[in-house]
């Protein structure tokens, strides 16, 4: 469903879970051409910090674009900015929930500003907002009627 600006309000809210798969952090790597060993090598990463492989943290932040895409505000959004503050580190097996909670509505500007966060078992693992651009009433939007 498509949110226009006029059905949007704070307090509003969607979110999704994925849970980080071993082929989605290969994937990642070979789209995003970040083969960073924290995220592709066991051996390499058993004398860091985490003391193991972490997801990319862009990956769990698409979860993030996923939910502002396909619920809220929904189909045919165009992202404008976006914060992005990782505050722990998603690990393969980790089920992701991202969250969107619309915080401020500009009818006049057709914007609109939401809160942005990824928990995994609860624990904030990415926090942010961003600004968004909801389609305008009467543009066509692919895969809606």
């Amino acid at each position: 469903m498509t949110h226009h600006i006029d059905q949007l309000h704070p307090g509003m809210t969607a979110s999704i879970a994925k849970t980080v798969t071993e082929a989605d952090i290969i994937l990642f790597a070979g789209i995003s051409t970040d083969v960073n060993p924290a995220h592709l090598d066991e051996e390499y990463c058993k004398d860091t910090v985490f003391g193991g492989r972490i997801a990319h943290g862009m990956l769990s932040a698409s979860f993030i674009s996923a939910v502002l895409a396909n619920h809220l505000p929904g189909p045919g959004t165009i992202y404008l900015s976006q914060t992005l503050k990782f505050k722990a580190p998603v690990r393969p097996g980790d089920t992701v929930r991202a969250t969107v909670t619309v915080k401020e509505v500009n009818v006049a500007r057709n914007r609109v500003a939401l809160d942005t966060v990824c928990t995994v078992a609860g624990k904030v693992v990415i926090e942010g907002d961003c600004v968004m651009m909801p389609p305008a009433r009467g543009q066509a939007v692919a895969g809606t009627a």
